[in-house]
């Protein structure tokens, strides 16, 4: 007995080792030659931004549909599992860590910038690459080289907003109104900069909380500057509402803003009287600015039955880099995904992408209008 209690000990350390496995193993299984490769989406499915993360989840489903049909990757199907992060920054970083345990190679998501700034500690320390909806600023502050962006950020909107409103109309009577979250600061700031490269200063300066659904003091007090422009920055149903309560406290001003401007649920909650001629700043004006984008708005209608947009085709984009670069990578991990990613040149349905240090990959928008109730690219 004296004898084989080595060989047990031995037996018994085997065991323990093999059942600790090393950080990071799931994602190696799942990297593997067979199986699956498993990417999640991270969006608010439930709450007041999830007509975003609808807009993405059918944008990123109809990529990987195509590439399934096709073959996949390698012959291995590409798994996309879905995850409400219900607009909550405390809810997102924990699913990081969800996503993060259960092997997932990738994340697509999220749409809200707030809740992507949150997780992207946590992703960066599992070397799960990201590709996200948000376009705040604060998200090149991360600085993660993990983390890459599906559109431009607001400083891209803003800037283009500004010399269409100022250099070409020479409107510079112009009010702001914007929320505290990481969407609403971020276009706060990048158009007050804009606006002070041109020596502009706003008549007024409004902020507004992210669940505010009374604006009147705010819109009061921007009545009583009486500007020629109100610039927008929240998201959809928040700027629809400050819109509609704007038009009932006879504010006639047309309004400015950025991608949330360009979607319907901000014209159906405000009104499509009363959004006519709003300027809009988008990388994606409509489904007929380009054959691609033709063929993807039919392929989106027949799949979902509605009408594509931005926000859709912003994640069909990504999600046709992350695959692409899946593909070109032989199915790699970490840095090395990472790596593919950043060298991955894409003609997208928002145009060329080619991503520098910073995560971002696309440097322009154009300008449109909305007139009878639909965005159209803006004349003059």
């Amino acid at each position: 007995m004296a004898r084989s209690r080595p060989l047990y000990a031995l037996a018994v350390l085997a065991l323990v080792l093999a059942g600790c496995s090393a950080p990071g193993s799931d994602k190696k299984d799942s990297a593997s030659d067979t199986g699956p490769i498993k990417i999640a989406l991270v969006d608010a499915q439930s709450g007041q931004l999830s007509s975003l993360g609808a807009w993405e989840l059918k944008g990123a489903k109809l990529a990987v549909t195509e590439w399934n049909a096709q073959g996949g990757i390698n012959g291995r199907q590409i798994q996309l599992d879905v995850f409400d992060d219900q607009g909550d920054p405390t809810t997102g970083t924990n699913l990081a860590r969800k996503i993060q345990s259960e092997g997932y190679l990738a994340m697509i998501g999220t749409a809200e910038s707030a809740v992507t700034i949150a997780m992207a500690p946590t992703l960066k320390t599992a070397e799960i690459p990201n590709i996200t909806s948000g376009q705040s600023p604060g998200l090149v502050a991360v600085g993660s080289e993990f983390l890459f962006l599906n559109g431009p950020t607001s400083t891209t909107y803003d800037e283009t907003l500004a010399k269409y409103i100022v250099d070409q109309q020479g409107i510079k009577s112009i009010a702001m109104i914007t929320n505290n979250g990481s969407y609403g600061k971020g276009e706060h700031d990048a158009f007050t900069k804009a606006l002070a490269k041109r020596s502009v200063t706003p008549v007024a300066d409004q902020v507004v909380t992210t669940d505010q659904k009374d604006f009147s003091a705010a819109l009061t007090s921007i009545r009583q500057k009486n500007p020629k422009l109100i610039f927008l920055g929240a998201e959809e149903v928040e700027s629809g509402l400050i819109v509609k309560q704007a038009r009932d406290l006879g504010i006639t001003a047309p309004f400015a803003g950025g991608a949330p401007q360009g979607t319907p649920v901000f014209l159906n909650t405000a009104g499509a009287k009363n959004v006519e001629g709003t300027i809009v700043s988008s990388p994606y004006l409509s489904n007929d600015i380009s054959p691609a984008s033709k063929k993807f708005a039919d392929a989106y209608k027949a799949a979902y039955n509605e009408d594509a947009e931005l926000h859709g085709a912003k994640a069909y984009d990504g999600t046709q880099i992350m695959l692409t670069a899946l593909k070109t990578s032989n199915v790699a991990t970490g840095k090395a995904l990472a790596d593919a990613i950043r060298a991955t040149k894409y003609q997208g349905l928002l145009g060329g992408f080619a991503y520098d240090n910073t995560g971002v990959g696309i440097f322009a928008t154009s300008i449109g209008k909305i007139e009878n109730g639909k965005l159209v690219a803006a004349t003059g």
